[in-house]
């Protein structure tokens, strides 16, 4: 029913801005390999950015703005409208105009996915490895890029931290922006000029998700490019306390969760961390805001918000400038 409602919503707003694509239909095509961009560049790059963006737009694209974002819907179609929430409330709560962005969304990806590591039994097996190798969902997930692109897309974010585990495949050869949740911390970690809880000791980072491998897969390398220390949980944490805790999720024991939630988070502030990336979908919103643990846990997609929405607002500035420039 909830697939059938968004196709509707998508068909009737298709031609607007915003606009909900649901289970769309797109082809593959090759482009020039690029960098991709995290936080919004220096002015002179950004120039560099939409001359090129404006050469590679297809000429019946749906959104024509030079702002427009695309958003590659991963396994949950929820996370994906919770990202939608936070950008239309953020980038309107000052009575401005929402940013302009196209949706793509597959629920697909979510039954061909989860049934090999949803299970707690394969997180509690010791070799357990975040299954990276899945060709058929990269090329989908290329697919549905493609289509934000042809569709008038200008940067290219992912709300999803599983779909983060093929960041580098599904951007290959991206002439757009394509923005990495985990860099987005970083550099806003970075910003904050923390200082180390230790004397003699640098700032750390506590990380605590579902999957250890899709963690130190890539917010290990973002936050330590940063110079930011990394601790995951021991081995005992996640087998006696996070694991249990999506155990109480799938039961929907949420005082359960939410108690051994606190314990996991807690573990990690003994370790001297100055706060904790709550690395995984299911974790977010089991802590109250009233929580003063809350203060101490960071959700990643709220830093891929902001960074979306840094990166909307310098290029509409930059359009604005220039426009004036020619009259």
């Amino acid at each position: 029913m909830f697939d059938q409602i968004m196709t509707t919503i998508s068909f009737h707003t298709v031609l607007n801005s915003p606009a909900f694509l649901n289970k769309t239909l797109c082809r593959t095509r090759s482009n020039p390999s690029s960098n991709e961009a995290g936080n919004p560049p220096e002015s002179k790059k950004i120039m560099g950015s939409v001359a090129a963006v404006v050469r590679c737009q297809a000429p019946n694209s749906l959104l024509t703005q030079e702002n427009t974002v695309g958003i590659l819907g991963g396994v949950s179609v929820f996370s994906t409208l919770i990202f939608l929430e936070k950008l239309v409330w953020w980038s309107t709560r000052h009575g401005e105009d929402c940013i302009p962005f196209v949706v793509c969304s597959d629920p697909t990806i979510k039954r061909e996915l989860l049934p090999s590591i949803s299970s707690p039994f394969f997180l509690k097996e010791k070799n357990a490895q975040f299954p990276l190798s899945h060709g058929p969902i990269v090329e989908k997930l290329r697919c549905k890029r493609a289509f934000l692109e042809q569709s008038g897309a200008r940067c290219i974010v992912m709300p999803c931290h599983l779909s983060h585990a093929w960041h580098s495949e599904v951007s290959e050869g991206c002439p757009l922006p394509f923005l990495h949740v985990g860099e987005c911390v970083a550099k806003e970690l970075k910003a904050a000029k923390l200082r180390p809880l230790e004397a003699g000791s640098n700032v750390r980072i506590g990380v605590l998700g579902t999957d250890e491998s899709l963690m130190a897969g890539f917010y290990r390398e973002k936050l330590e490019t940063q110079g930011l220390e990394v601790v995951f949980p021991d081995m005992a944490t996640m087998e006696h306390i996070v694991i249990p805790a999506i155990e109480a999720l799938e039961r929907k024991d949420m005082e359960g969760a939410r108690n051994l939630m606190k314990i996991a988070v807690n573990i990690l502030l003994v370790r001297a961390v100055n706060v904790v990336v709550l690395a995984s979908d299911e974790m977010q919103g089991l802590l109250s805001r009233d929580d003063p643990l809350s203060k101490k846990c960071i959700n990643p997609m709220d830093a891929l918000a902001r960074s979306t929405l840094r990166w909307a607002k310098s290029i509409q500035n930059l359009h604005t400038q220039t426009s004036s420039l020619e009259y």
